[in-house]
């Protein structure tokens, strides 16, 4: 009886009923396990990443690690090490055709050493990394695409796929509790590690965004880029009572999107890294493959939307491995208001005299 109990809420027998529950809707009589390997070799990645996190400078791993990465970032040295742990945790497995991280210029082979496998694993291996050194909560996010069939050396194209093509995503996020949240397509669940036995326990069944909210994140200080859609829905939340909405809310900024996630799916709320002005060339600022995807089937399985600002994020058809995204996501009736604006309201700097002069936030001419 204590045995069953034990076994009922762990992550491994929540992968594997949920292998047995997809393969019967495809019509197969046994599950292959190559699903399940995948996500518990993910675990274990996020696990060993938890320790080394927790450790600190106890282990040497705060600070620059010297260098940039492909983005343009200067990477951290728990960047570089939590990337080749997910690498190390992953290729030998004989699940994956091949990997896609956010620290490596090119998708990664999976060694000839290693059998190959149907899905692609796509992830940013240490997610609000800037924030390490202060001790504020970072995490991890993967994604997980099916190989295109035939392809044994997938290659850049190969990743190409939309959001709507994942067919798994989570993340981890090392806070207070480390926890790892995910999606097979069939709702969002939320599992929180116990230390004293190692192993992911099922602690947020169900998931679900919060329908009606008070709370919106954004990077303020970009306030003097924001496009009018922008502006206006950011200051009429900042009227208050008084103001267009009728009510107070609060802002949120952590400059962490896994923790920014974790936040709306407890408790609600909106999260925009909008376009902005200061360079028109640029569509966003979050990563498409593995942030803005991975994210938004989350949001979107939780009852919330995820979006561009005009429309469906998981409906973007990516065009290289790096791409660039605006994102907000969230309650689904906040999203569908800052797309409405963007539709209607993004045109003239003025086009609502009313909140574009008054408002905290109004860029002069």
């Amino acid at each position: 009886m204590i045995a069953d109990n034990l076994n009922t809420g762990t992550i491994t027998r929540f992968l594997i009923e949920e292998q047995r529950r997809l393969n019967a809707a495809a019509g197969q009589s046994g599950t292959t396990g190559s699903f399940t390997a995948i996500v518990n070799d993910v675990r274990l990645a996020c696990k060993r990443i938890a320790t080394l996190i927790g450790k600190g400078a106890l282990a040497n791993a705060l600070g620059d690690a010297g260098h940039v990465n492909v983005q343009g970032e200067t990477q951290m040295r728990l960047d570089v090490l939590a990337d080749e742990i997910f690498v190390r945790t992953n290729e030998w497995g004989g699940q994956l055709a091949g990997m896609l991280s956010e620290e490596r210029e090119r998708p990664y082979p999976i060694p000839e050493a290693f059998p190959r496998g149907r899905y692609l694993l796509l992830f940013d291996p240490l997610d609000g990394s800037s924030n390490i050194d202060v001790n504020v909560s970072v995490g991890s996010i993967f994604s997980v695409l099916k190989c295109p069939d035939g392809v044994c050396e997938p290659i850049e194209a190969d990743f190409l796929q939309p959001g709507s093509a994942q067919v798994c995503a989570g993340y981890a996020i090392y806070g207070p509790a480390t926890m790892l949240v995910l999606s097979t397509g069939r709702g969002v669940n939320g599992f929180t590690l116990d230390r004293e036995i190692g192993e992911f326990m099922l602690t947020h069944p169900n998931l679900r965004v919060p329908e009606v909210t008070s709370e919106f994140a954004i990077n303020a200080s970009n306030s003097r880029h924001w496009e009018p859609a922008v502006r206006r829905y950011v200051n009429e939340c900042l009227a208050g009572q008084s103001g267009p909405r009728g009510k107070d809310f609060n802002m949120r900024w952590i400059a962490s999107l896994v923790a920014e996630t974790h936040r709306i799916l407890m408790r609600g709320g909106v999260f925009m890294y909008p376009r902005d002005r200061r360079d028109p060339a640029k569509p966003g600022r979050l990563r498409l493959l593995y942030e803005a995807n991975p994210i938004g089937f989350l949001i979107e399985q939780a009852g919330g939307r995820a979006s561009t600002g005009l429309g469906p994020v998981l409906d973007v058809v990516p065009e290289s491995v790096h791409q660039r995204v605006s994102f907000v996501f969230g309650a689904r009736s906040e999203v569908e208001r800052i797309e409405r604006y963007h539709r209607d309201h993004n045109e003239f700097e003025l086009d609502a005299p009313l909140f574009a002069v008054r408002g905290l936030f109004t860029q002069q001419a």
